[in-house]
This record gives C-alpha cells, structure tokens and sequence, in this order.
C-alpha cells in the first residue's frame, strides 16, 4: 500500500504561482513512477504531468508545457507540483497518483496507469 498526501492548494489570481507538494508513504519511493492529475468541475479526470522513478526524465501536458514543473526527491518521498502563470482555466481539484512501476519504454499518462492515489487539493484561480 501507498499513502499519498497532497497540499499547497488554495486560491490564487491569475497569474500567479503555487507550489503542490505530495508526500508518499509505505512504499518504496523511488520504484514508482509519479504523476499529477486534475478535475476540473464537471470534466473528467485529466493527465498534467508525469516524471520518472530516477527524477530525470518529465513529461507535461500540453495545456501546461512552459508554466507547470513537476520534480521529485527521492530521499523525501516527495513529489512537487511547481505552476506558474496560473489561468482560471487551471482550476480543478489535483491529485498526486503513483504507478507500481517506473516507466518503459513508455510514458505513464493515463488514469488507468496509477494504483494509488492522494485525496486531492483544490486549486482555484480567480480572473
């Protein structure tokens, strides 16, 4: 089992910054892939970002390529969620998720690809 705890939501107008934190417990850290999702109120779950066990290798969506950062720190069992320049359309609820693998030969971008999740935090931006 995987325990996984986001935080660094809250509200913020546009164009600003926040910083998503998710702290993972009960597994080994570095043996999974780690990702961020949204929902956004009334849509479907969406893929954001997504890095690799080691931290070396990212990849976004293309909705936040050039505003949002995902990293990690391995010997903190912690994933970040760095989001610059925020847009209202950004609002949602993120979730951190964890693979029970690291990737393959392909990327890890769809729900379906995550066994754990956190609870969740909101981000709203406001116009």
């Amino acid at each position: 089992q995987v325990q996984l705890v986001e935080s660094g939501g809250g509200l913020v107008q546009a164009g600003g910054s926040l910083r998503l934190s998710c702290a993972a417990s009960g597994r080994t850290f570095s043996r999974s892939a780690m990702a961020w999702f949204r929902r956004a109120p009334g849509k479907e779950r969406e893929f954001v970002a997504t890095i690799s066990c080691s931290g070396v290798s990212t990849y976004s969506a293309d909705s936040v390529k050039g505003r949002f950062t995902i990293s990690r720190v391995n010997t903190e069992n912690t994933v970040y969620l760095q989001m610059n320049n925020l847009r209202p359309e950004d609002t949602a609820v993120y979730y951190c998720a964890a693979a029970a693998t690291c990737w393959g030969d392909i990327r890890l971008v769809s729900v379906s690809e995550y066994v754990y999740w956190g609870q969740g935090t909101q981000v709203t931006v406001s116009s």
